[in-house]
């Protein structure tokens, strides 16, 4: 193969997996732009919160909180003692703001997910059909040059269109 036919080759397969990337990295930044004020927040949150600084505050004042309501800070008074009633109110808010947040943010990962997903499905639908198509044609050039192939079951069924409410039939008997 000649130098032009590699390179040419090399651009064409860069620019379809660069192609790609962008048509899903467009489809998260439509997604992203069409949040509403409430998922921005639970997006920003979700990150603050999923953090390693997060974490260390939390554990900083978890144990100053402990350290100072056991007494082992004398100049400090106590004003939460053991079992820690106001703490323990405040860890369940804060637990259960953190799941909603989290919830928010993850429900909208999943919507962009799911396109991407049925994106993925109506490509690969699509290449199917352009592929059989191809082995149907190599089937009729390998047919005119005297190649007789009508011994290879393989190739017959992969000559036959995949149909999709076949498949989808299947999946849902298996799913159920």
């Amino acid at each position: 193969m000649s130098h032009n036919h590699t390179s040419f080759l090399e651009s064409l397969f860069s620019e379809s997996e660069e192609f790609h990337k962008k048509i899903f990295y467009s489809m998260k930044a439509r997604a992203n732009a069409k949040r509403t004020m409430l998922e921005k927040v639970a997006d920003y949150m979700t990150s603050l919160f999923g953090s390693n600084t997060f974490l260390l505050l939390n554990i900083f004042l978890f144990t100053t909180w402990i350290l100072i309501n056991t007494n082992k800070i004398p100049s400090i008074a106590s004003f939460d003692p053991f079992p820690f009633s106001l703490l323990t109110t405040i860890l369940s808010i804060e637990a259960i703001i953190l799941a909603i947040f989290v919830l928010i943010s993850q429900n909208r990962s999943s919507r962009v997910a799911d396109l991407r997903e049925e994106t993925h499905l109506q490509l690969n639908l699509i290449s199917e059909r352009e592929i059989t198509k191809i082995m149907k044609m190599l089937d009729m050039l390998l047919e005119k040059q005297g190649i007789d192939l009508s011994a290879d079951p393989e190739l017959k069924k992969m000559l036959r269109p995949v149909s999709e409410e076949e498949i989808e039939k299947k999946l849902e008997k298996e799913i159920l």
